[in-house]
């Protein structure tokens, strides 16, 4: 049996670093490693001991994106061939960007094509001075159209048309300035600025911050109405009443530190 494509590590803080493992192709992936990493995002959606998800990349490269071997292959499929390839694909984008858990990415290198995809599903992304972003499917002859809707989120309509239609690359700085990464550090800096941001997320509730996850991706781009309003209340009035928001208020007028954290 073949090697798994990813690495899975975790501490006993509940920090999960799932690893792209594929470094003398710079992490692109293909059909295999799509169904291993949706296999894996299942299991961490399904474990209570995983508070914290970091996904990175082995060696140089944070992902390329598709692997060239598996892409000529895929020139010879048939339409209802590459159509289950696609949702493959576009299930493990889905899983990543609605994971119940907290996600950082930490990305060095070059973070291509579907790579971009994965950085846009992450909540929280750090990137070395020397990442570089793009998606640059269309140099290709083909389209970013399951990363699509995470890309256009992250970084607007505007920035997206033209990164989608030129297919360039942009600096770590450039893709910080376009919202699609949060902070830029330098190489040596990578590993310790992840994890404070790691130790941030921590400290908050485990069940407040899927919560507020959730409350993220249901209100965007919806109006502010009465239907809004009464939604949000709503999710306050039955979070306040948890053990979770009982303890972390006792913590805070006691002085101490909340039960979830070490």
């Amino acid at each position: 049996m073949s090697d798994p494509s990813y690495r899975l590590e975790t501490n006993p803080d509940g920090v999960a670093t799932l690893t792209l493992n594929r470094p003398a192709i710079h992490n692109a992936f293909d059909d295999r490693q799509i169904a291993e990493l949706n296999a894996a995002l299942a299991r961490l959606a399904a474990d209570d001991s995983v508070r914290v998800v970091v996904l990175a990349g082995a060696g140089k490269n944070f992902s390329a994106g598709a692997d060239l071997n598996w892409m000529r292959r895929t020139g010879s499929y048939g339409e209802a061939e590459n159509l289950r390839d696609a949702k493959a694909l576009a299930e493990l984008m889905q899983r990543l960007n609605e994971l119940p858990k907290p996600t950082v990415a930490r990305v060095q290198g070059a973070a291509l094509g579907g790579g971009t995809g994965l950085v846009a599903c992450c909540d929280i992304v750090i990137a070395a001075e020397s990442a570089s972003f793009g998606t640059t499917e269309v140099r290709l002859g083909i389209m970013p159209a399951v990363i699509g809707p995470y890309v256009i989120a992250a970084i607007g309509p505007r920035h997206a048309r033209r990164l989608m239609l030129t297919g360039e690359r942009i600096s770590a700085q450039a893709a910080a300035r376009i919202g699609l990464v949060h902070e830029v550090v330098a190489e040596d800096q990578l590993h310790a600025a992840a994890e404070r941001v790691v130790a941030d997320l921590l400290k908050g509730g485990p069940a407040a911050i899927t919560a507020a996850k959730r409350l993220v991706h249901d209100l965007a781009g919806r109006p502010i109405g009465q239907e809004l309003i009464d939604d949000t209340a709503h999710r306050i009035a039955a979070l306040r009443a948890t053990p979770e928001a009982r303890e972390g208020l006792g913590a805070f007028l006691e002085k101490r530190k909340p039960g979830w954290t070490l």
